[in-house]
């Protein structure tokens, strides 16, 4: 019987490859044979990563891109096509956000910063629906694909303070199940699109929000703590086998889904 988890050859380009989460995943899927295309913004960053990369494998590239630029994205894309000769995946790992979309502690929704809150929309929502839609160009044409966005814990519920983030990833959900069924519909059972909603892990960006010098966990830390029925962040790693499965065949028959790794954080009230 063959391994219905196997995704050695495979074709995989990832978007904000030098990213924590997004680049740890890269590496996984590249370590379990896949091809994988390593995709950033600056290409300082892209060269530095691949050059880890090479490390696991000579199995992969990397290009600078801008994931809000079509142009660029569809130059990348034709890049990877004249190189490979097709692309089985796009893992959209771009994204972030920016002091002025978030509210803290010592303000109110009043003090948002628009020009910010736009800007964390577009690099949330629209650097993932256009690669999807440059990438999808291809899949369509080969009649086979895949998409993995990400998506978050603030997409269902409300998240104090993140509120930029929130209303891109809420619409990420949106647009994972919209773009799957659309896909599936006009193209076939064999272009698939879902996403993964990663709970709390602790990165450079927000670790001094969730945990103190010492250690311990602030004010805002404790309260995800006491909502998460593990009891503990989570470990970058723990997202790569949701990952691995989405762009495997073990889930041929699964699309339009948004799949929590969170330790429970969304099944758990609280109380």
């Amino acid at each position: 019987m063959r391994n219905l988890f196997d995704i050695e050859g495979r074709i995989i380009a990832v978007t904000g490859a030098a990213g924590i989460l997004a680049g740890g995943t890269a590496r996984y899927l590249q370590a379990q044979g896949a091809f994988v295309v390593y995709l950033d913004l600056f290409q300082d960053k892209v060269d530095a990563t691949v050059e880890e990369a090479r490390t696991i494998s000579d199995r992969c590239c990397g290009f600078a891109c801008n994931v809000l630029d079509q142009a660029a994205l569809d130059d990348v894309r034709d890049r990877i096509l004249d190189r490979c000769g097709r692309i089985d995946v796009l893992v959209n790992g771009a994204g972030g956000n920016m002091p002025g979309a978030t509210i803290g502690p010592a303000q109110d929704v009043f003090d948002l910063k628009i020009e910010d809150y736009s800007k964390v929309l577009d690099l949330n929502l629209k650097g993932s629906v256009l690669p999807t839609l440059s990438f999808a160009r291809a899949f369509k044409a080969q009649q086979s694909g895949c998409v993995v966005n990400f998506s978050s814990m603030s997409s269902t519920q409300a998240l104090t303070r993140v509120l930029g983030y929130s209303n891109a990833k809420a619409a990420i959900d949106n647009f994972t199940r919209w773009m799957a069924t659309e896909m599936a519909l006009k193209y076939g059972d064999r272009i698939r699109v879902n996403a993964i909603a990663p709970g709390f892990f602790i990165s450079h960006q927000n670790r001094a929000l969730l945990t103190n010098e010492d250690g311990s966990f602030t004010e805002r830390g404790q309260q995800v703590i006491s909502k998460t029925p593990f009891r503990r962040f989570g470990r970058q790693e723990e997202v790569y086998g949701t990952i691995h499965y989405l762009v495997s065949d073990a889930a041929a028959f699964v699309t339009g889904i948004v799949v929590p790794v969170d330790g429970g954080f969304s099944a758990f009230t609280g109380v």
